[in-house]
């Protein structure tokens, strides 16, 4: 395996700084790493692996699901993966999605006030809301790996729209969730399941 993307999206900035600890880890595994915004990728023929990132603030950041469309015939050829930064999550139990194996920072999910009637909040935050439209997103084919992991919210860095969704809906106090060992821990799992996943993809 030759040059690894981390391809990313940001909402305030907090994402890429995520990124970047993410190809750190890729690095330490002797690959060639580019850690670049989604904005600037415009083919990924120079690529063996990707790895897209981006927050979930309703629903996964639009510019990095319109990317894995966009790039769904390449990545029939190619490994990828994909990491989610959420602020709230419900503990259902869920560990994989569609098939796919999801990593979650144990920090983050939270239980719900009666796990047999879940609340429109609870509803919305439950593993398979938040993923499922990834996954459609390039159906028939799946990523290696999928990682959600806490992020940061900061009010006064978001747009009007969203700090209403997040105030009504999710209800989540501002503060930095994002748990570095958890994302490390994934990131360093990253070389060897997107190096299975190239071995067994067709060609």
């Amino acid at each position: 395996m030759n040059k690894i993307l981390v391809a990313y999206a940001t909402m305030a900035g907090s994402t890429a700084e995520v990124a970047q600890a993410v190809g750190e880890e890729i690095s330490k595994h002797g690959l060639e790493v580019d850690i670049r915004p989604i904005s600037e990728i415009k083919d990924l023929g120079d690529y063996a692996g990707v790895v897209v990132g981006a927050p979930m603030i309703m629903g996964w950041h639009r510019q990095a699901l319109r990317f894995l469309k966009r790039h769904r015939q390449v990545l029939r050829r190619m490994p990828f993966a994909v990491f989610v930064m959420a602020i709230s999550l419900t503990q259902t139990g869920e560990t994989g999605v569609a098939g796919v194996p999801v990593f979650v920072d144990e920090k983050l999910p939270k239980p719900p006030g009666d796990a047999d009637r879940l609340n429109f909040r609870e509803r919305y935050a439950r593993l398979t809301k938040y993923l499922r439209p990834i996954i459609n997103a390039t159906n028939p084919i799946k990523p290696s790996s999928i990682g959600i992991f806490g992020g940061r919210l900061e009010y006064g860095r978001l747009k009007w729209w969203a700090v209403l969704f997040v105030m009504l809906v999710i209800q989540a106090p501002a503060g930095d969730k994002r748990n570095w060992e958890a994302i490390r821990s994934w990131a360093a799992r990253l070389p060897e399941a997107l190096q299975n996943e190239a071995t067994s993809a067709p060609v």
